[in-house]
């Protein structure tokens, strides 16, 4: 009988349990899994693996729990205080499920089939962006464009060892970091020890997971706001979420924890019929309901959907800014490093 994934990933979190032989297999890939990690780390550290430094400062936003846990919103936000401090941040990724292989450049109306559905938001935002399954090719392309850039936020890149890098901010979400187990036992890309590398300066956690243990390291809250909604093949038709309080809605999230988005618009008094979809998945029309309710997505299911969204006046794009408490010290943590002395002397 083979084990499905949704029932190993319900054991990450005690959804579910294993029998005794399926959980002493996974054990046992775990283990192997962790000492391949191990090894890797221990080869960049002695130089036998290279890294690339790129001549400016590099953060990167990444998680350690497999799925999404709200880097995109992290990433985007630090990149506007950033900007708001008077640096001039570009953004790095890998483009997750393109289709095109290859260093590219992002631009704001560029097919997801091509970027990536996360790059296109940041060059909505009217940030430089590049993609490329090595970063530190990516980062030296986008350099090169745009000579003015000064500092780089690489977005799920904190397993990526060939780009050095200054500072690392880590985002869990509420299902915080699950039974602790390495994959496939569990849900960790990297062990819980990783959290004690220099480099990581804090820990963002969206929502109260059940989490004791936590390593004592600077930790900060975030809150999801949903700025004015929008209709999708209308921009500028925009209206307050809480206009939509007490409807019925259908929602659609194709994210790596759709529950999130959900309960945000519970949260906001709309009565949600939730449709769950892979993360990164590549909606089609035949995905979207039929029906005369509002349809909410987030914006990064939207970029997907934009190609066959004339005529359906009601699909509305939820956008969200991160709101962190307390609030990040990037000076702080710029300063720690010295990029921040480097920008005055400039």
């Amino acid at each position: 009988m083979m084990l499905k994934p949704e029932t190993v990933e319900a054991s990450w979190y005690g959804r579910s349990r294993l029998g005794l032989f399926w959980w002493y297999s996974l054990s046992m890939l775990s283990w192997l899994y962790g000492v391949i990690i191990r090894l890797r780390r221990v080869l960049y550290r002695h130089g036998v693996l290279k890294q690339t430094r790129l001549p400016v400062p590099v953060i990167v936003v990444g998680n350690l729990i497999v799925g999404g846990a709200g880097k995109t919103p992290v990433a985007r936000a630090m990149a506007h205080q950033l900007q708001g401090m008077g640096w001039h941040p570009g953004i790095i990724s890998r483009g997750y499920g393109r289709s095109v292989p290859g260093v590219r450049a992002v631009g704001p109306d560029d097919s997801p089939r091509y970027v990536g559905d996360e790059p296109l938001l940041y060059a909505q935002d009217g940030f430089p962006v590049y993609v490329g399954e090595q970063r530190a090719a990516a980062g030296l392309a986008l350099l090169r464009a745009n000579p003015g850039v000064d500092i780089l936020i690489a977005d799920d890149g904190l397993q990526h060892l060939a780009l050095a890098r200054d500072l690392e901010v880590v985002v869990f979400d509420q299902r915080g970091v699950g039974n602790g187990a390495l994959l496939p036992a569990g849900p960790l890309r990297e062990p819980l020890t990783r959290l004690n590398d220099g480099c990581v300066r804090g820990l963002i956690v969206q929502g109260k997971p059940d989490q004791q243990d936590w390593p004592d390291i600077p930790r900060f809250g975030m809150t999801l706001i949903p700025d004015q909604i929008y209709r999708l093949n209308q921009p500028d038709h925009a209206l307050p979420l809480k206009s939509l309080a007490g409807q019925a809605v259908v929602a659609l999230a194709g994210i790596g924890n759709p529950e999130r988005f959900f309960s945000m618009l519970r949260d906001h008094g709309l009565r949600v019929d939730g449709r769950s979809f892979p993360d990164h998945h590549e909606f089609q029309s035949g995905d979207m309901p039929v029906t005369s309710l509002p349809v909410l997505m987030t914006a990064k299911d939207a970029v997907k959907c934009r190609d066959f969204a004339a005529g359906h006046d009601n699909w509305y794009v939820v956008p969200v800014s991160a709101c962190f408490a307390p609030a990040l010290p990037l000076a702080d943590w710029l300063k720690s490093f010295g990029a921040a002395s480097a920008m005055e002397n400039r």
